[in-house]
């Protein structure tokens, strides 16, 4: 049983305003489990004593998150020396839908990390780090791939954010609504929320005949 569906075992009648005092925790399993099954994290940062935040692809590496780049955009050629950054990534479960708009919710999984964020300039290090990102969301698809040429490795950088502290947030269960609305003629409930990965389709100069490579069905197994 995974951290999260222990945590599921509890949602019941009854327990939802408890849930609600409880829905963030300090639990690293609970927040590598939502990493490790999420697509995209949206990283923060500060440029120029502004606050940024990009949507980036990912991967986790026990304790560390690599995001990848051009060399030469500001998320990467800016935080060369280590900075402070975060990242976050949300699941989405289901709309809650209450009596009342009040009342009206989303079921979701939120991971929150903190960490110092640099740039990585070790080769090999770079390379295990781009193979995990494209393994990510394409389990065994690196090894697929081609080899990466030296031009491609020189306009690619790599960050890899040391992960300090992590937080999540939790929403499962229906809508918790006031006494006087229950038995109204009202309709409460969930309506889920599902990522799926479409029927892949070949670039338009692959024949026909050519075989869909593991790496999608895996894909498509993940995210289901």
């Amino acid at each position: 049983m995974s951290t999260l569906e222990k945590r599921q075992t509890a949602d019941k009648p009854g327990y939802a305003k408890i849930r609600q005092m409880n829905r963030g925790s300090y639990d690293r399993a609970l927040a590598y489990e939502i990493l490790d099954s999420g697509m995209v994290a949206h990283c923060g940062f500060i440029h120029e004593d502004r606050p940024m935040v990009i949507p980036m692809a990912y991967a986790r590496i026990d304790d560390r998150l690599y995001i990848h780049g051009a060399s030469t955009t500001r998320i990467v050629k800016d935080n060369a020396n280590g900075v402070p950054a975060s990242l976050t990534v949300t699941l989405l479960d289901g709309l809650v839908v209450a009596r009342s708009a009040f009342h009206h919710s989303m079921n979701y999984r939120c991971v929150i990390v903190h960490g110092t964020a640099r740039l990585v300039e070790d080769h090999d290090e770079q390379i295990e780090a781009l193979a995990a990102i494209t393994d990510h969301l394409l389990p065994g698809r690196w090894d697929e791939c081609r080899d990466m040429i030296p031009k491609e490795h020189k306009a690619t950088g790599v960050l890899v954010l040391d992960i300090e502290h992590a937080s999540t947030k939790v929403r499962t269960g229906g809508p918790v609504d006031d006494k006087m609305d229950l038995g109204t003629d009202l309709w409460a409930g969930v309506v889920p929320i599902t990522t799926a990965l479409g029927q892949p389709f070949n670039a338009y100069d692959v024949p026909d005949e050519t075989p869909v490579p593991e790496s999608v069905p895996a894909a498509r197994r993940k995210f289901a």
